[in-house]
């Protein structure tokens, strides 16, 4: 479910290997118009539907005979998406979120989403996340992910029915850790397009994203993820992913706000698709101020983005900090 970029890069991917996948589209129209093309041109050009793939615009149609349930929506949108499912689900079929945000407002993951509008399948909701830069995938290069599901024995079920040759499943029954790892990351890309945005340098890019992961593992450690996740797929390995790659969003939008874009002009060069570290700065502030957790880098980056803070002084407000021992903030944390 979801016709952007990830959504229709996952449909492509199972449907290639022969697998009768379904990709479900907002409205008929859409529907008729995809498969009308026979491709998705504006997030997938040149990459034909396989026969194996069905698009349509009815749920009770697409959800007939399903056992996996991949939700690749925009956070925000996730619990309408949800409800719309809702009555057509059945009891079987195991639910994951593919999206990396939080509830506006709520402050959930989307598990925790799902879990509400969706209590009779609770045990069934996961969530997949990983280094997953959807060109690449779609490109049929190598790529990895994990699927939580607190029950294990589903995340070993959707992982067996969505594992390729050329896309390695791992499970995991953290779901905490792997929905708020890949969620927080897109902080730490905004600003590590920034970093690039202004030629901060290598070093600078690399502390950066050495001291934003122990930012991020230090909020999710408190709302109860486990320390390892962070050391993952989910965690280091999309960090790094969508804090380098040149088709992250999150860092384009960094760096294009560091030549001068305003936020409303950089969201408008996505050309539809959304950078969730935007509304995901918004909402980790707001935890971090519930749970009493420091987070420098996510308050910086707010400044700049709402506050009209010049990026340079920003980066200079960090430098300035008091020093520290590297692990002050993470002892207690970890058991050290």
């Amino acid at each position: 479910m979801g016709t952007g970029s990830w959504g229709t890069t996952l449909a492509l991917l199972e449907a290639r290997y022969g697998r009768p996948t379904t990709l479900l589209t907002r409205t008929p129209t859409e529907a008729a118009e995809l498969r009308a093309a026979g491709e998705h041109a504006r997030v997938a050009p040149g990459h034909a539907f396989p026969a194996s793939l069905r698009i349509t615009s009815d749920p009770e149609q697409a959800l007939d005979g399903c056992a996996v349930v991949l939700l690749a929506v925009p956070s925000q949108s996730m619990r309408a998406n949800a409800e719309r499912l809702r009555p057509y689900l059945r009891p079987e079929t195991i639910v994951l979120s593919c999206a990396k945000g939080l509830e506006r407002g709520s402050l959930k993951r989307m598990s925790q989403v799902l879990s509400e509008v969706l209590p009779e399948h609770a045990q069934r909701i996961g969530a997949l996340s990983g280094p997953n830069i959807a060109r690449e995938i779609l490109e049929g290069r190598p790529a990895t992910t994990v699927i939580g599901v607190a029950e294990h024995c589903y995340a070993e079920q959707a992982q067996r029915l969505l594992t390729t040759p050329t896309f390695r499943v791992y499970t995991s029954d953290d779901v905490v850790g792997i929905e708020l790892a890949g969620a927080l990351k897109n902080i730490i890309a905004l600003g590590a397009g920034f970093a690039d945005g202004l030629e901060a340098g290598d070093n600078a890019k690399a502390a950066f994203l050495t001291r934003g992961l122990a930012e991020i593992a230090r909020l999710g450690i408190v709302l109860g993820a486990q320390p390892l996740t962070f050391a993952g797929l989910a965690g280091l390995g999309d960090l790094v992913a969508t804090c380098t790659s040149p088709w992250s969003r999150n860092r384009w939008l960094g760096e294009a706000l560091a030549r001068g874009l305003t936020l409303d002009q950089a969201q408008a060069q996505l050309g539809g698709q959304v950078a969730e570290g935007v509304t995901t700065l918004q909402t980790a502030r707001a935890l971090a101020a519930r749970y009493g957790v420091e987070m420098p880098i996510a308050d910086q980056l707010y400044q700049v983005l709402f506050a009209a803070k010049a990026p340079r002084q920003a980066i200079a407000d960090l430098m300035q900090r008091e020093v520290k021992h590297e692990l002050d903030g993470m002892r207690g944390l970890l058991g050290l």
